[in-house]
């Protein structure tokens, strides 16, 4: 098979390895789409310390079910799939349903070294940790399911009410957050994207996006809406976003961290304990999450599509990780088509 390899830190190479092989309560999953996430970007410049060179990373996914390890008898061979990458030792798998995040011993599909992921055209993984895609589910959709489990959990910590919900940062996860949060009825959305590609996929989504080049975050806010917003969801990460949804939101707020540009930020102490606001962080998903997710992408196609910016082919993969590194400008998800 054929395999995108970290070659080091800011290049990657397509390379021949071995077939992959499943061992008992094992799954081979032929790999259909990778999606690029933010965290691959920073594996491949080497910002984050989460990747080594010579791995294959990958963990937004789709595919088809190519063979069965010992003791499984489902999904049968040729069922499209996708794969929720958090592993738990099988002991645990049922006491610890619904906070799988939360294990001390879990890993991560795409993150651990030596395991090949899916930017390989075949991955081995633990049957369970496979969910079936709907009938005529289009599996490009299916590599949309893990970035939108991220935001589903993540308006689940922020459990959000009636009101208008504000959204820093609108990249992928945050173009994922205004999907979470419409499928959990909120109808204003707000988000703050500096960029005019992204404002423009924010809109099409249905969300009122906001430049924050533009004024005071918190001014236009209320210009918008008529007052601060009731709760805010920070896909950024950063000293100047976390400020921006303690600024710009009601007294009693609830604040989702759910980005993680920089390890370390700033924020205003006062902003919290004298409005009584509260700061929840939020980090991958429960299994419960991911199959929500996945319920929620099959039940609005229009805006899968939306969060797509297009796909490219293994071949274009190298020079793709080059340029979006570069900061190229593309709105969206890209995917990446493993098939050659």
């Amino acid at each position: 098979m054929k395999a995108l390899v970290l070659v080091e830190f800011g290049r990657m190479e397509v390379r021949d390895l071995p077939d992959a092989k499943p061992g008992p309560g094992e799954v081979v999953v032929e790999i259909a789409y990778t999606g690029i996430c933010g965290s691959d970007i920073h594996g491949f410049t080497g910002a984050n310390g989460r990747r080594v060179p010579g791995m294959v990373m990958g963990h937004e996914t789709s595919g088809r079910v190519l063979a069965l390890g010992e003791g499984v008898t489902a999904p049968a061979v040729g069922t499209p799939v996708t794969i929720n990458p958090v592993v738990l030792p099988a002991e645990d798998a049922a006491a610890w349903r619904g906070r799988e995040q939360q294990h001390p011993g879990k890993w991560i599909i795409g993150v651990r070294p030596d395991v090949v992921a899916a930017f390989g055209q075949q991955v081995v993984v633990p049957a369970r940790n496979l969910v079936v895609l709907p009938e005529g589910m289009p599996l490009a959709h299916g590599a949309l399911v893990e970035p939108v489990a991220v935001a589903t959990h993540a308006v689940g910590r922020l459990n959000p009410g009636a009101g208008a919900v504000l959204v820093t940062g609108g990249g992928p996860i945050g173009q994922s957050v205004v999907v979470a949060l419409q499928q959990a009825g909120v109808g204003t959305i707000l988000v703050s994207e500096p960029t005019a590609a992204r404002r423009d996929v924010l809109a099409r989504l249905g969300a009122i996006p906001l430049d924050p080049d533009a004024g005071p975050l918190r001014d236009q806010v209320v210009a918008a809406i008529g007052g601060p917003a009731a709760a805010a969801v920070d896909a950024v990460g950063a000293t100047a976003s976390l400020a921006d949804c303690l600024s710009a939101t009601l007294p009693g707020a609830t604040v989702c961290l759910v980005g993680m540009a920089t390890p370390r930020l700033e924020l205003s102490a006062f902003d919290i304990s004298t409005a009584e606001r509260t700061l929840v962080g939020s980090f991958t998903y429960s299994s419960a999450d991911f199959e929500q997710a996945l319920a929620s992408l099959a039940a609005a196609p229009p805006a899968a599509d939306s969060l797509i910016s297009r796909t490219v082919s293994l071949a274009e993969a190298p020079a793709t990780f080059t340029a979006l590194a570069a900061g190229d400008g593309t709105p969206g998800k890209v995917l990446v088509a493993l098939a050659t």
